[in-house]
């Protein structure tokens, strides 16, 4: 993950390699030089009981990889089957994009990236699970 840029607001913490950090009192930019380094935004962290959807179970899985707490090779195997399952549902240009970068950056131990296009999923998943309950 080299030259990752992190701004970070005031108080916001994020997890870097399984350390948290908390920002001070003021906005700032971190730079993330380490290559293949685990960064995750806590703000951005999806709570166990919070992966009911297909997506978001795809983001909590690619999310314990940046966690530390499963093992890259086991959750690359989980979710490539259910990312190419997506595909078949999520037919739309861009949400296939966002698809194949999700499958390009995990195939690269790219897991943040993986995890920041499957997160570009989520309002799509919402409103079409919106719609389907009208």
């Amino acid at each position: 993950m080299s030259g990752l840029v992190l701004k970070l607001g005031p108080r916001e913490r994020v997890l870097i390699n399984g350390a948290v950090i908390e920002n001070g009192d003021r906005r700032s930019r971190m730079s993330i030089v380490t290559p293949n380094a685990n960064v995750l935004r806590l703000r951005d962290a999806i709570h166990p009981d919070e992966a009911k959807t297909p997506v978001r179970r795809l983001c909590y899985t690619a999310q314990l990889i940046l966690t530390g707490d499963t093992d890259a090779t086991h959750a690359r195997q989980q979710l490539l089957p259910r990312i190419e399952e997506l595909s078949h549902i999520l037919i739309d240009s861009d949400s296939r994009r966002l698809l194949t970068q999700a499958t390009e950056a995990l195939l690269g131990d790219q897991f943040y990236q993986c995890l920041k296009a499957l997160r570009a999923l989520i309002p799509r998943e919402d409103r079409l699970l919106a719609a389907s309950k009208q």
